[in-house]
């Protein structure tokens, strides 16, 4: 726990200073020089792109000048609301394809090492094993001693345990899933608020200023729904390794028991 929250703080300074930075390229690109009496506007490169045609800007001055038009207080809780998602989610994915065993092959080696060298080679077998699949399995073979039942109900029990583990984390990830789209969603309304502000002190209804504020609040909810969606298909995805993983666990346990009551009534 303390190292999430040493990523959070960290993931959080480097959103602000990008967020600083963004802000200094904003009061740089429009610089005033009197000249004459008269003021002329003096644009640096990153605003010359924006008089070129809309395919013909590179896309990551596209992504920047969204996020600068949604604003930077809602597009920022939307970007880290991302950017902790995904770290979760790869967290996720790295510690379950490492939980991803042969259990077939796992089962031949205990069946294996029973015949040969009795129970303790069989927990030597699973020690050297990574995976929730070999843990479960030591959790019973280190209570042999106790009978079949007792073997069982530890197997059932600390596989409870290595589901939990399995799972550790999903919460986040939803959480994440369920707050990006509400704050893109606040971000609109107070963008429509402050677009009908400018409309009444305006005095009167400008298509073109409509328009622009219904545009700009808009992209927040733009980009809460697409951080909802990229998190949600690691969720799924992440759901789904899951339960082929419990599937295994619970089949092998099955097979170690089988196992266990065959190398008993061997002796």
């Amino acid at each position: 726990m303390k190292k999430f929250f040493v990523l959070l703080a960290m993931i959080g300074l480097l959103v602000l200073g990008a967020n600083s930075v963004v802000f200094a390229q904003t009061q740089d690109t429009t610089k005033n020089n009197t000249v004459d009496g008269t003021t002329q506007t003096i644009q640096d490169e990153a605003t010359d792109e924006t008089a070129l045609p809309e395919d013909e800007v590179p896309r990551h001055q596209q992504l920047k000048k969204k996020f600068i038009e949604g604003g930077a207080a809602f597009m920022s809780f939307v970007l880290l609301s991302l950017i902790l998602g995904l770290a979760v989610a790869i967290e996720r994915i790295i510690y379950l394809n490492l939980a991803s065993t042969n259990t077939n092959k796992l089962l031949d080696k205990v069946e294996q090492a029973l015949d040969e060298g009795g129970v303790e080679a069989a927990k030597e077998v699973c020690r050297n094993t990574r995976g929730p699949v070999a843990s479960i399995f030591y959790q019973g073979l280190d209570r042999a001693d106790e009978g079949v039942e007792i073997v069982e109900k530890s197997v059932v029990a600390y596989g409870g345990v290595q589901m939990g583990l399995l799972e550790k984390g999903i919460t986040w990830l939803a959480l994440f899933i369920a707050l990006a789209p509400m704050l893109g969603f606040m971000g609109t309304v107070i963008g429509m608020i402050s677009a009908f502000d400018s409309i009444q002190a305006a005095g009167d209804i400008s298509p073109a200023l409509v328009a622009g504020g219904i545009k700009v609040a808009l992209i927040t909810t733009v980009s809460g729904l697409i951080v909802a969606i990229i998190l949600q298909i690691f969720y799924n995805y992440i759901v789904s390794k899951i339960d082929s993983i419990v599937n295994q666990m619970e089949d092998a346990s099955i097979s170690l028991v089988d196992i266990f009551v065959k190398y008993n009534a061997k002796k």
